[in-house]
């Protein structure tokens, strides 16, 4: 299914060729347990879960339905969670929107709910953060992909979870109210979907 152009043009902008080999291995369990799946033709549910569910995780949950559809990839349903409830942190859907996904408001307050549409005929993501355990998530049968170290080790044990990968990446919440906001933002945006690139394109192959 085709991604809207914006997206495709990112997403040919990409190097996954420049990812060092040891960032490879770490990628490498989340490829093998996509891989097993489609090979036993069954279900693929992924959950990136970080402490506050606000940034790394969102992106990383929206960038790998993306991928996935890109790469024809089918059956994947991808999921985010916290150890605690806050909030999408504007800034994320402030950074998809310039990267071409449609963003639509569903609810405001102090946890608004998001559609992010990536491609014309596919059911957008729905992104607001919630613990990991939120009934929108599911029970058991995932991979639970750790994208902060703080999470890593504040959950030795996700329950439900299939196989625990860690994969953590730097918080671009250290640069929030600063002149590098949405440059950094945007970096952190692009090496997400550089790594989720990696990882699905070994799917088909």
């Amino acid at each position: 299914m085709s991604l809207f152009p914006e997206i495709e043009k990112v997403v040919n902008t990409l190097h996954p060729d420049k990812i060092p080999a040891d960032r490879k291995a770490v990628l490498q369990p989340l490829a093998d347990f996509v891989k097993a799946k489609v090979a036993k033709g069954e279900a693929i549910r992924i959950n990136f879960i970080c402490t506050h569910n606000s940034r790394r995780s969102h992106l990383s949950q929206v960038w790998a339905q993306t991928l996935a559809s890109h790469f024809k990839v089918g059956g994947v349903s991808c999921y985010s969670g916290g150890t605690e409830a806050t909030v999408l942190f504007p800034m994320v859907a402030e950074t998809l929107k310039k990267q071409g996904f449609q963003i639509r408001s569903l609810s405001g307050g102090d946890n608004p709910v998001y559609a992010i549409k990536y491609a014309e005929n596919e059911a957008p993501v729905i992104g607001f953060s919630k613990k990991l355990d939120d009934d929108f998530n599911p029970k058991s049968g995932f991979a639970a992909i750790m994208t902060c170290d703080a999470a890593n080790e504040a959950c030795p044990f996700v329950p439900g979870a299939e196989q625990r990968i860690p994969i953590t990446f730097e918080d671009p919440k250290v640069f929030d109210h600063t002149t590098q906001q949405a440059e950094k933002y945007e970096e952190r945006s692009l090496q997400i979907a550089t790594e989720l690139w990696y990882v699905f394109s070994q799917i088909n192959s």
